[in-house]
């Protein structure tokens, strides 16, 4: 029997990601400044205001208000018609210093001694129906809001009334054994400008106004943004194919996307879990990661147990792996990690004994996941929006310039260091894969 998958994504511009953002910035500047900053930074948004709230352990002193701006001006909030802008916002702080007894638990005299931030089990997942190892309903999901993004801000000519909220949503058909067989459904919601004021104050012109913007929108979506994500994938056949007349769209389905952003809905820092992992395809947590440290390992050993996961399908031993790893608050050495093939391992040993292996292949104590991820560095604003995982490796240059400082600090750091496949070999031979 074939069956169905949905996963959903949302854009940088929704309330939920807004936050994420400038937790993830605020993050980001500390650790630009000191490395050894502890940060836990939460930020809700609404109409016309920011607050920040959290705990943060560290040397340098950052403009919050000024991190915050530059966050929702570069996502695109410029105008003050979306009752949320960058410049006229409200930026209300309540951060202070970290607990003395978390941080007792954290901060050891040998460095490879330093205990877990926080209790709790935290899932790693990859499978190889994609080039990146991720679920297909959710890589989809993704891809079309990044190439909505992308037209927003570089070929706004093309949808010319984009606004910066969105959300997607793809359901997947499957074969009985997970073999994606079409795309089913697209489900795709974008904030919009006003319609073309109608010619009347009639309810009635202002409903046909209303039509005559979603039936524009709708084949928009269908014309130009679904052919540009399809050709994404045209190196996929077995993808690129599953692109075809039957899709279901429902595009706006409400009728109308004007109201948006965090006028249309407050915004949480860590309320979109499953679109920053794995569309729902995986067990989580319940940690989110955004304007986390990484000795919160909610955070570190999430990508750390990913890393795991996309290394070992990489390495053949199974086309589809769960891992879960546990810690208790003040420990170093994690409480167990357990992984799941799924019945599609291809080494004819059990889950149990993979696990063994894992545990001596990977040091899974939190400063031993810093040093191996490099995670004591900027690198979180990037993976605040369109997933943590299932992201492209790669060095980048940074700058960051407070007025607090004399000069601006450049620094070249890795992003997605977790997404590598660096491991593959250790594991091959480990596991006698030839």
């Amino acid at each position: 029997m074939s069956y169905l998958f949905t996963s959903e994504s949302v854009s940088e511009g929704h309330p939920d990601k807004v936050a994420d953002q400038i937790s993830d910035a605020l993050l980001d500047e500390f650790l630009a400044y000191d490395s050894n900053s502890k940060v836990a930074c939460e930020t809700l948004v609404t109409t016309g205001q920011v607050i920040l709230a959290g705990e943060v352990k560290s040397n340098a002193y950052v403009d919050v208000s000024e991190v915050a701006r530059k966050v929702i001006a570069d996502i695109g909030y410029t105008k003050s018609a979306y009752r949320f802008e960058a410049e006229s916002c409200g930026v209300f702080s309540s951060i202070h210093e970290q607990s003395d007894d978390i941080n007792r638990g954290v901060t050891k005299d040998d460095p490879m001694d330093q205990g877990a931030g926080d209790q709790g089990m935290m899932f790693g997942y990859a499978t190889n129906e994609t080039d990146n190892y991720m679920p297909l309903p959710l890589d989809l999901s993704h891809a079309l809001l990044l190439e909505l993004a992308h037209i927003r801000k570089n070929e706004l000519h093309l949808m010319p009334y984009l606004r910066p909220d969105a959300k997607s949503q793809v359901t997947v058909k499957y074969k009985e054994d997970g073999t994606p067989v079409s795309i089913h459904t697209i489900v795709l919601s974008t904030q919009h400008d006003e319609p073309k004021k109608p010619e009347d104050d009639s309810k009635e012109a202002a409903e046909a106004a209303d039509k005559a913007m979603q039936s524009r929108i709708k084949k928009d979506v269908i014309e130009i943004l679904v052919p540009r994500v399809k050709e994404k994938y045209a190196h996929k056949k077995e993808i690129y194919a599953l692109f075809n007349e039957d899709i279901i769209y429902h595009v706006n389905p409400t009728g109308k996307f004007v109201i948006g952003g965090p006028h249309g809905d407050t915004g949480l820092t860590g309320r979109k879990i499953v679109v920053d992992t794995y569309g729902g395809k995986a067990s989580h947590g319940g940690g989110a990661f955004s304007g986390k440290d990484p000795s919160k390992v909610d955070r570190s050993a999430a990508y750390a147990a990913r890393h795991i996961a996309k290394n070992l399908v990489a390495a053949g031993v199974s086309s589809e792996v769960l891992i879960q790893v546990s810690y208790a608050i003040g420990l170093a050495e994690p409480m167990s990690i357990y992984v799941d093939t799924y019945g599609k391992s291809k080494l004819g040993i059990s889950d149990v004994e993979i696990a063994k292996k894992v545990k001596e292949l990977f040091d899974m104590r939190p400063k031993a996941i810093e040093e191996r991820l490099k995670l004591l560095n900027p690198i979180y604003l990037e993976t605040a929006s369109y997933g943590h995982m299932g992201r492209e490796p790669k060095v980048v240059k940074k700058t960051f310039k407070s007025r607090y400082m004399e000069e601006a600090i450049e620094m070249e750091v890795e992003l997605f260091t977790w997404e590598k496949l660096d491991f593959v070999d250790k594991i091959k031979k480990a596991f006698g894969i030839e």
